[in-house]
């Protein structure tokens, strides 16, 4: 069992370099919780691999300085689609 959950802590690292994920993206493509992509990534795989878990901080902080720019963008897109019918039915 342990070799599966190493292994999947590496395939998670990998994943996220390559494609420049979010951990809910990760999570989403492997079928399991962010939680636990979370855990893979920012606890086991620093013991496993210290160098992918570098590279893979690297992705995770950027995705968090930018976590209220997405925020904000899904926020006004929200309300924009919101109002358009509102105004449509208006004229």
């Amino acid at each position: 069992m342990k070799g599966i959950v190493e292994e999947r802590a590496v395939e998670l690292g990998e994943y996220i370099i390559e494609n420049r994920t979010t951990v809910r993206a990760a999570a989403k493509k492997f079928g399991i919780s962010k939680s636990t992509v979370h855990k893979d990534v920012a606890q086991r795989l620093k013991s496993i691999d210290p160098q992918l878990y570098r590279k893979v901080k690297v992705v995770l902080e950027y995705n968090k300085a930018q976590r209220h720019i997405r925020g904000g963008i899904a926020t006004r897109l929200k309300y924009k689609k919101a109002a358009c019918p509102q105004s449509q039915g208006r004229a």
